[in-house]
């Protein structure tokens, strides 16, 4: 009966051929976990202030001592959004280690970002990414970007696309150690 089935014109045309397996394959794979691009930093970071949503001023000195990932966002990014869920969780495996993760949102309304991170309840400081805090790090042409800075408060690693917490830990892991 199976094979009747299988034989009628039409259901031969739903059939995709290896090459659009293929394409679909990549296509998803490419959503779910897109490429992202590390490059090895190794420059000092500008002492900014984040003003984060609640209010609170963190100048970037005051966190020497711990590894901090600082990552340049939008709540209109698909991929940031998608990324957002690892960060939460590493953030609460590893933020007693010694990790800070700090997310500087590129918009121009402080409440749209505090109510997107109240609503998904993620717990990591968050704030809005002004321009000497973007040109500290250098230009942000594209988001999501991540910055890795090290105890000493030097960048040493910069990822262009989505984050994801193997990712991460492979990154801090040897900076917590140092």
């Amino acid at each position: 009966m199976l094979k009747q089935f299988a034989s009628h014109p039409w259901v031969r045309k739903l059939t995709p051929s290896p090459f659009t397996l293929i394409l679909l394959i990549l296509i998803v794979y490419f959503w779910f976990r897109p490429p992202a691009w590390v490059s090895d930093e190794d420059r000092p970071v500008a002492n900014v202030a984040i003003t984060t949503t609640d209010g609170r001023v963190i100048p970037l000195a005051s966190l020497r001592g711990k590894v901090v990932v600082v990552n340049f966002w939008a709540t209109w990014c698909p991929y940031c959004r998608h990324e957002m869920p690892g960060m939460q969780a590493f953030y609460r495996d590893w933020h007693a280690k010694g990790v800070e993760i700090l997310a500087l949102s590129i918009e121009d309304d402080p409440k749209l970002v505090a109510q997107f991170m109240q609503q998904q309840a993620y717990t990591f400081p968050a704030g809005l990414a002004d321009a000497a805090t973007q040109q500290a790090f250098g230009e942000i042409k594209k988001v999501p970007m991540s910055f890795v800075i090290d105890k000493k408060g030097v960048i040493r690693h910069k990822i262009s696309g989505q984050v994801y917490y193997g990712r991460l830990e492979n990154l801090v892991t040897p900076l917590l150690k140092e």
